[in-house]
């Protein structure tokens, strides 16, 4: 277990070498990473991400959800409501899935996936839990669907974790624009 003071004196080296009061609360890549929760799987790491480039949000899997559509749509209002800070540009959300994802050991446990997902059991097939090539390629449909806003893309990754190597399985694809009377996804 890592101790709380190894945290401390983590946070101490950071506040010392690396912390930035003049960092706003929109990022300064206009980039959003959903991400697995797999502590192998660090967007901020694995991309080499700056303190404030990018919006990483995790879960088990890193899979598209009615709960992490909810968390974007929050994280939307957040960044219209400091509009002053944010880069100008196009969004690129990125679905980031990969290769020996423990969420693949759930496949057995379909009432468990189907309450995560919000779906039917008999609809998990769909959700390709056991495949990351292809769940990337659902979840940026998924995305696809519920995010109508201009100037955003979707872009579908998988990291290998034993190689270290992002892939880009569906390329950076313009979201349909937003409807005329709205401003956000």
């Amino acid at each position: 277990m890592t101790d709380i003071d190894d945290l401390l004196h983590g946070n101490a080296t950071f506040e010392a070498s690396a912390f930035d009061a003049a960092l706003t609360i929109n990022p300064t890549g206009n980039v959003m990473v959903i991400g697995c929760v797999d502590p192998r799987v660090d967007p901020a790491h694995i991309f080499s991400l700056a303190n404030g480039q990018a919006v990483v949000l995790r879960n088990v899997g890193g899979r598209v959800t009615p709960g992490l559509l909810k968390s974007m749509g929050m994280l939307s209002r957040v960044a219209l409501a400091n509009a002053t800070t944010r880069v100008p540009g196009p969004w690129n959300l990125i679905v980031l899935h990969h290769t020996d994802c423990g969420m693949t050991d759930l496949a057995p446990h379909t009432d468990l996936l189907a309450e995560y997902f919000a779906i039917p059991a008999s609809e998990l097939a769909h959700k390709a839990i056991s495949d990351p090539y292809a769940s990337v390629r659902v979840d940026t449909t998924v995305i696809q669907a519920a995010i109508h806003a201009d100037d955003y893309y979707v872009t579908g990754m998988v990291y290998d974790v034993a190689t270290g190597r992002v892939e880009v399985i569906v390329p950076p694809t313009p979201v349909a624009p937003a409807p005329p009377d709205s401003s956000s996804p």
